[in-house]
């Protein structure tokens, strides 16, 4: 889940009790299945309840706002999303992979290919994607 929305919100080293709980069940999403991480997520939201619904007043604005925004932030995406994480885990019919890594390394290829062409038109980068992407197939006619 390196660099996953999850992590950017709570951070790699998270310092709050709630955030470090929270970002321990979120690295086990890859490696558990959809009741179990739906079970750890609902005790983590019973325990810390209150530290969620905690808020402040804003000294800009003078209005009351929600005191830790990114941990809800965080909890609510994973809550909100939970079925979409485990569409592997619904379909295995389908052998989706449970992660985006293959998928993440062959953008990374895609990318390196189209800078190594650098004075490209938007138009002829286009082209070579679509190349690489579907090597015998003929790019679409405009």
């Amino acid at each position: 889940m390196e660099g996953s929305y999850v992590e950017l919100t709570l951070t790699r080293n998270p310092i709050l009790e709630a955030n470090i709980e929270l970002r321990e069940i979120a690295m086990k999403l890859t490696k558990t299945d959809k009741e179990s991480f739906a079970g750890w997520l609902n005790e983590w939201y019973e325990k810390h309840k209150e530290f969620l619904k905690e808020k402040s007043v804003s000294p800009e604005t003078g209005r009351r706002q929600f005191k830790h925004r990114r941990t809800r932030s965080a909890y609510f995406s994973l809550k909100r999303n939970i079925d979409y994480l485990f569409t592997f885990y619904d379909y295995p019919e389908l052998n989706i992979p449970n992660t985006n890594n293959s998928i993440e390394g062959y953008f990374s290829y895609l990318k390196k290919m189209v800078s190594i062409h650098n004075g490209l038109r938007r138009d002829r980068k286009i082209k070579l994607i679509f190349y690489l992407l579907f090597r015998e197939k003929q790019p679409p006619k405009k």
